[in-house]
């Protein structure tokens, strides 16, 4: 992983805690600033306040991407995407992440801890942090996504 100078903020709820950490420790062995929104215990947590909490870092500026942690990854995402200038993309591996940082622009990267194991997990967001966004013809559907975008390059 390429170390940024604007960190990447991380969030997750009780069933994400395990995963986070990993990819934590791997952001900060890279020379990555990390801001850890959370949570940081195995207590029962909603994970809608730690995607908004991230949402926000991005949608700000103080961080350059996001990364949402539950089990599935499905809720996470789902309540990320309702900030509007967000491009969540759930991921099961290199490939979506390439693909959705390439045609998406994608700034916060979802994963599911009960459905992906941490090799995978690493994979996908040294993929996702490390590709570039294609622009050409993705930037008029990117512009329907987020009306205010410009692109990341």
């Amino acid at each position: 992983m390429i170390p940024a100078e604007t960190p990447i903020a991380l969030g997750a709820d009780h069933a994400g805690i395990g995963l986070k950490a990993t990819l934590r420790a791997a952001l900060e062995a890279a020379g990555h600033p990390v801001q850890d929104f959370g949570t940081h215990g195995p207590e029962s947590v909603d994970y809608p306040d730690f995607a908004a909490a991230v949402c926000a870092a991005v949608a700000e500026g103080t961080v350059r991407f996001g990364v949402l942690v539950c089990g599935t990854g499905i809720g996470i995402s789902i309540a990320a995407n309702r900030h509007p200038d967000i491009r969540c993309a759930l991921v099961h591996d290199a490939t979506g992440a390439r693909l959705t940082r390439q045609h998406n622009d994608a700034n916060v990267l979802a994963l599911g801890a009960r459905m992906i194991g941490a090799e995978v997990a690493l994979d996908a967001l040294n993929v996702f942090l490390t590709t570039p966004y294609e622009g050409g013809r993705h930037d008029r559907r990117v512009l329907k996504l987020s009306p205010g975008w410009s692109p990341s390059r």
